[in-house]
């Protein structure tokens, strides 16, 4: 059906940044949002930044305003997220959500990707 393959993510000090791709491949018609997600450890997974399928509409959580960047390249299927001035705070495992519609089915999916560490030493 659908693939997920994200990258970018490592051990950096604050204040740097960081730049995660997540690449979507397989049957796909058209994908619609796109989000990045984050889980820490002991902590529920929280919405990061999203983007509408036009690239024109985009969310942020507030901890991450002014800091992070979602945008996307539709001809590559692929959603980014740059993080900058990054925080020993948003060390976690960072998640692609994807929506899309698959060849021959009318319904929405949502996938997920594999996750990446992100990890931000003070």
């Amino acid at each position: 059906q659908v693939q997920l393959v994200e990258s970018g993510g490592g051990l950096v000090q604050a204040g740097e940044s960081l730049r995660l791709s997540c690449a979507a491949s397989g049957s796909i018609f058209s994908i619609d949002a796109m989000d990045w997600y984050r889980q820490a450890p002991g902590k529920e997974r929280e919405l990061v930044a999203a983007i509408t399928s036009g690239g024109a509409n985009t969310n942020y959580a507030d901890s991450v305003k002014g800091r992070f960047t979602i945008s996307r390249d539709n001809a590559k299927n692929t959603v980014y997220l740059q993080m900058n001035s990054l925080k020993p705070e948003d060390t976690a495992v960072y998640y692609c959500n994807v929506k899309a519609f698959i060849r021959g089915r009318p319904e929405l999916f949502s996938y997920w990707g594999q996750g990446t560490q992100v990890t931000v030493s003070s």
